[in-house]
């Protein structure tokens, strides 16, 4: 689950606070092929990963462009949930079915790897988006990586930028 944080550093902070970490901090998420709205766009986010119990914690930050907080691209809000991601069996077959029924595309992007993901409208039944990709490797991987650094974890080295 994903939480829209105004601060990274100070969400990083606050969480720490709680016992939760170590986290993961990837600032400025190289994407492409970016699409908002259905329209050609941009998404400038910070995340920051960590593992709280049996759940993947990100805190995400957009962070502004040059057309300021009123910005047409503007995905993350300042606070709070802002999306449940989902591993998907067809990401194709997954983002049509959310689209028909109802939950609009709001975001559409690829990693730099070249790994799709999309971020759908859930207020259909929900106050969140709905993150939605397939199951890779590299992904997996990573999740792994960032559970086993929260396993016995002693508060050493909170922060670590990847």
């Amino acid at each position: 689950m994903a939480y829209a944080v105004a601060d990274i550093d100070d969400g990083v902070q606050r969480w720490l606070a709680d016992g939760v970490g170590p986290f993961f901090v990837n600032p400025h998420i190289e994407l492409a092929r970016v699409r908002v709205r259905g329209a050609p766009g941009r998404f400038d986010h910070t995340s920051a990963f960590a593992w709280w119990g049996d759940v993947m914690v990100e805190l995400i930050h957009q962070h502004p462009s040059s057309d300021g907080p009123d910005d047409a691209d503007q995905i993350v809000g300042s606070y709070g949930l802002h999306h449940i991601a989902h591993f998907v069996d067809d990401f194709g077959t997954a983002g049509r079915w959310l689209t028909e029924s109802g939950r609009a595309e709001v975001l559409y992007a690829e990693t730099a790897g070249g790994m799709p993901f999309a971020m759908h409208n859930g207020s259909v039944s929900r106050s969140h988006l709905i993150e939605i990709y397939e199951r890779t490797r590299t992904l997996v991987g990573f999740y792994d990586m960032v559970r086993s650094a929260s396993i016995g974890w002693d508060g050493r080295d909170p922060v670590r930028v990847l």
